[in-house]
């Protein structure tokens, strides 16, 4: 990718410092097709490193969020390449355009940021009109003051704090959080609000429960041993389905690559278990009563499935060598990135198959059809590892 230069979806800085040059660059890419910023590279693709604190990446991080109108989901990680330390900065499409960086709306030409022309933007503004509001943007029925689970705005708090993305401007008023957050307005939660931080979303939005299911034998159309239902706010619902993948699956003694001694672990990488169900979670169509998160587990696989396609643009191929990220749910994703729960969005898939690579499995699969939904699968080696 480096060899290959800036290009309409990738661009190369030396370092944070340069955060107005990077701002820029970010809303060219959300009114564009989404894109990377790779910090500690030189104008050459060449690796040169960075080395900005936790605190400096914290306040870029920050500063963004206060640059970029209206808000949008950007992912800013640490990674090593070629023995030094880079900063990629993940840009998924933008779900409102136009943005602006500093009251100036940017856009991708190429390799090349331009300032966008006044007829451009009302032709995006005029198509953002025509266009029906999403699903998590609209208000919901809920009643703020009855409905909202005011210890899990409390939870959201303080992840918020530990994981340092955001800064709430007043963390000891629910309502300001939620308006902080962008999942509600004028006093009322958006659909996004009460899937997140409503007591019983699931009174309003059935398709928000989760289904969890335990199978003695392979066999399709097996009866299961185990069956659980999961409803609540939205990071609640993940804790408790994952608990139960964890319940329900062996664990294994097995070589870890890079540790020379045997241990005991999940027979399905715990990171890779986390994504999967983050991105059924973050990802799903939220917007057919009908649809939903299931699953499966059976004696040699696991299945987590969830309702609506693969977003356009995006394949099952495209999702085994990484991805610009198309979110569905940007307003979800955002929250779940912001508490910790998504680390990367379009990057995620890549990582969940070298994670089933090191530990030994065969890489997860990925199914997709507008009626079946999109599932994807944990397979159990050929030669299970001892089962402990």
């Amino acid at each position: 990718m480096l060899k290959l230069g800036e290009s309409a979806t990738l661009e190369f800085k030396s370092g944070l410092r340069a955060k107005e040059s990077i701002g820029k660059a970010i809303c060219g890419f959300l009114n564009a097709a989404g894109g990377f910023v790779l910090c500690g590279i030189d104008d050459k693709g060449g690796v040169i490193g960075t080395n900005e604190s936790d605190a400096q990446i914290a306040k870029f991080e920050q500063f963004v969020r206060e640059s970029i109108n209206p808000g949008a989901l950007i992912i800013v990680q640490r990674e090593t390449l070629d023995g030094k330390t880079v900063i990629v900065i993940e840009v998924p499409k933008g779900s409102d355009p136009p943005y602006a960086f500093n009251h100036v709306h940017y856009q991708r030409d190429g390799d090349k940021l331009q300032i966008m022309d006044q007829q451009t933007i009302r032709e995006i503004v005029l198509r953002s009109q025509i266009e029906p509001e999403r699903w998590e943007r609209r208000f919901s029925t809920a009643d703020a003051d009855e409905d909202l689970d005011y210890e899990e705005v409390q939870k959201a708090v303080r992840d918020t704090d530990k994981v340092k993305r955001v800064l709430l401007k007043n963390p000891d008023d629910p309502m300001r959080v939620l308006q902080d957050l962008d999942v509600a307005k004028y006093g009322r939660l958006t659909n996004a609000g009460d899937v997140l931080f409503s007591t019983r979303p699931s009174v309003r939005h059935p398709q928000v429960r989760i289904r969890a299911m335990r199978y003695n034998s392979d066999k399709a159309g097996e009866k299961f041993s185990d069956m659980k239902s999961f409803e609540g706010p939205l990071d609640r619902v993940f804790q408790d389905a994952y608990t139960f993948i964890v319940r329900n699956t062996p664990s294994v003694s097995r070589f870890i690559k890079g540790n020379p001694k045997r241990q005991d672990s999940p027979l399905y990488p715990e990171d890779a278990v986390r994504e999967g169900l983050v991105n059924a979670l973050a990802h799903r169509d939220y917007t057919s009563p009908s649809g939903g998160v299931a699953i499966h587990i059976y004696p040699r696989r696991l299945e987590i499935w969830n309702s609506g396609a693969l977003p356009e643009g995006i394949t099952k191929e495209s999702l085994l060598e990484g991805h610009i990220s198309i979110l569905r749910n940007p307003d979800i994703a955002h929250v779940l990135y912001l508490r910790g729960l998504m680390e990367k969005a379009g990057r995620g898939s890549v990582l969940m198959v070298q994670d089933c690579l090191d530990a030994g499995l065969p890489p997860p699969e990925w199914d997709s059809d507008e009626r079946r939904g999109v599932t994807v699968t944990f397979k159990a080696p050929e030669v299970t590892p001892e089962v402990t």
